[in-house]
């Protein structure tokens, strides 16, 4: 994403005021399309860091089996899947300001595939947790899991 597309959007607001001798409060301020620049950005931050992370796993593990890799997902803006060992974590943005998490197992069944969270609950298989972007201070986006804040 464009860092700076704010600075351009920011002139063309002031020529379009000078030429018209018209001031439009709201031009340029779109909350829904910063929440989904700034979602896509979110995507592209998370799996920038999961390369960096699953490189370094790979590198140390040095053998082929049972490496992590990491696909994007074609017809999607920023989507984008883990693999290892037959199981997907799935990241993709449902809508902007929400990103679904959720975690696929392809196999044989050969594999016992947990299906007990941390707490000994059982997880219905396909279930999503979603990070959530909400409006902070000063027009930022903060964004949790669970109500915790994460950074990416």
């Amino acid at each position: 994403m464009d860092k700076l597309s704010w600075i351009k959007d920011l002139v063309r607001a002031e020529q379009k005021m000078e030429e018209s001798g018209v001031v439009d409060f709201s031009f340029g301020f779109d909350p829904q399309q910063i929440l989904f620049n700034e979602s896509l950005s979110f995507l592209e931050t998370l799996k920038a860091s999961f390369i960096e992370a699953s490189s370094s796993f790979n590198q140390l593990k040095g053998s082929t089996v049972g490496r992590v890799k990491i696909y994007g997902i074609s017809n999607t803006h920023a989507d984008f899947m883990l693999f290892r060992n037959g199981f997907k974590l799935i990241f993709a943005l449902r809508e902007p300001g929400i990103i679904s998490i959720r975690f696929h197992y392809v196999g044989a069944g050969f594999v016992q595939v947990p299906a007990a969270s941390d707490n000994g609950a059982k997880v219905p298989a396909g279930e999503e947790d979603h990070i959530v972007a909400r409006w902070g201070a000063f027009g930022d986006l903060v964004w949790t899991y669970q109500e915790q804040t994460v950074k990416a």
